[in-house]
């Protein structure tokens, strides 16, 4: 048997190697924050890191995961405070319907820890997360709200 770390707890695994990352933090965990879109790893809505990484859990197998970190949106922020995009996705009203969103965050989380003061061309590129409510504009200027208050924070 082994383990993984989801959020900073430690879960034994005792499930099947090929079984998708996101059914065991759904189901054997119990987070639901991280959402089922597409199942085929295109639209994001099931991103978390991965050792720090940004990974599709629809398509990343358990056995990617044994003996990793796993964050998923339930453990980004940090201190009992908002993460800076959970933030800014308040203050520029990104959601509609919401189902992406937490996607959206962790993608943006990890691009931002690689890029930290972006171009809107790179924020376009290096975000790839689909919104079927179409709130892309909203998103960008949440990740150039976060991004410059990230930078305040560092300084």
């Amino acid at each position: 048997m082994s383990t993984m770390t989801i959020n900073g707890k430690t879960f034994d695994v005792t499930v099947e190697d090929n079984m998708p990352l996101l059914w065991f933090i759904r189901d054997v965990a119990g987070m639901s924050g991280t959402k089922f879109g597409c199942g085929k790893g295109l639209c994001g809505a099931c991103t978390v890191h991965l050792d720090g990484q940004a990974v599709r859990s629809c398509i990343t197998p358990i056995a990617s995961a044994r003996g990793k970190a796993v964050t998923t949106i339930e453990g980004i922020s940090g201190n009992g405070q908002p993460h800076p995009l959970q933030r800014a996705w308040v203050e520029e009203q990104v959601p509609q319907c919401g189902y992406c969103q937490s996607g959206h965050i962790m993608t943006a989380a990890a691009f931002l820890k690689r890029n930290p003061d972006p171009t809107d061309e790179e924020i376009r590129n290096g975000v790839t997360n689909l919104c079927r409510c179409g709130t892309y504009l909203r998103i960008r200027a949440a990740i150039r709200r976060a991004a410059r208050s990230m930078q305040e924070e560092r300084t």
